[in-house]
């Protein structure tokens, strides 16, 4: 049995343990401010957290700024992303008076967990990581020294918390057993600090973006929670799809047809191969339609929210979250210091 399956396995009871005992938990999660947030990052993990924020799980929820400036050139668009995400999370359901929404740069105690944790990892671990070999592929440049230390910055987001628990997706397990690691050194040379935080995997599978490809901004494939009815129509309409009339689900020989079942299944509950049948041979302009009145019936609500918020509202909520975050990662820092015998 592979690691992820016996994981996999173990998710019920901590589920069952989440369940019964929220209180035990806090949870560190969030995102890069590479572009506006879409629909995968709504079905895939901000329902997520609001469900778990909801159940009393003491939620933290990261805007990793610095972390975008490993390989993208995104600068000038910063605050226009952070903004536009915490509206988001806003109007899908984060209250910022339950959970903590903050910025990676906000934070320098946070940041300088990064030394005694980066003295803890080699090189060739980090050259091992599966994302950061990803990124560099991506990136198509040089490794710099920031995306190879990726995975340790990604550490020091979670342990200046004191996270315990990491929602995340198969293809990033590698940071949470690397995080792991990095808490059990520390503990292990400087006396018990940290925890060792496991990782509660989502249950909903990554949503490819319209085309079949990955949800990508520069595809131009994604569906972002800003987007207004009509303009939800637009993307959808343009596309791409085949010539073949009779709708079928075959992500391999179809992916554009699929895709566009993949996205109405996750806003209407159905599954791919039901909504397949109902649309049969009426084309793949009929399906469009579906697809178009799925996702504006899922997101009506959480775009309404979203209309009657304004940018005020974002920089309150990021000012408290950057306050909070802040005496969360004051105390850790001088607790990590003073295991290490560096308070002067």
């Amino acid at each position: 049995m592979d690691s992820f399956s016996a994981l996999s396995e173990r998710m019920p009871a901590l589920r069952s343990s989440i369940s019964s005992d929220p209180s035990r938990y806090r949870i560190l999660t969030g995102e890069r401010p590479t572009g506006q947030l879409h629909l995968g990052h709504y079905v895939g993990t901000i329902r997520e957290r609001v469900r778990l924020q909801d159940a009393g799980v003491e939620t933290l929820v990261i805007i990793a700024d610095y972390q975008v400036i490993t390989d993208r050139d995104t600068a000038g668009a910063f605050r226009e992303n952070v903004y536009s995400a915490v509206l988001d999370y806003l109007a899908a359901g984060i209250d910022p008076g339950r959970s903590t929404i903050f910025t990676h740069s906000a934070i320098p105690e946070l940041n300088q967990l990064f030394l005694p944790f980066l003295s803890l990892v080699t090189e060739a671990e980090l050259h091992r990581n599966p994302t950061v070999k990803a990124e560099l592929l991506a990136s198509g440049r040089a490794l710099n020294g920031l995306l190879l230390t990726y995975p340790v910055h990604q550490a020091a987001d979670i342990l200046f918390c004191k996270g315990n628990l990491v929602p995340v997706g198969k293809d990033n397990l590698p940071h949470v057993e690397v995080t792991r690691t990095i808490a059990r050194r520390f503990n292990e040379k400087y006396g018990e600090v940290f925890p060792e935080p496991e990782a509660l995997i989502t249950e909903t599978p990554e949503l490819p973006g319209l085309d079949g490809r990955t949800m990508s901004k520069s595809y131009g494939n994604t569906i972002t929670l800003a987007m207004n009815e009509d303009e939800t129509a637009q993307r959808i309409r343009k596309a791409p799809t085949d010539s073949e009339r009779t709708i079928t689900y075959d992500p391999d020989s179809r992916p554009g047809v699929s895709a566009l079942l993949d996205t109405a299944s996750v806003c209407s509950g159905r599954t791919p191969q039901d909504i397949a049948d109902e649309v049969g041979s009426q084309g793949s302009g009929a399906l469009k339609a579906l697809t178009t009145e799925a996702v504006n019936e899922h997101l009506r609500e959480l775009r309404q929210r979203r209309a009657a918020l304004v940018a005020a509202d974002a920089a309150e909520a990021l000012c408290s979250g950057n306050d909070a975050a802040r005496q969360i990662a004051g105390e850790t820092l001088e607790e990590t210091r003073a295991a290490m015998g560096m308070l002067y």
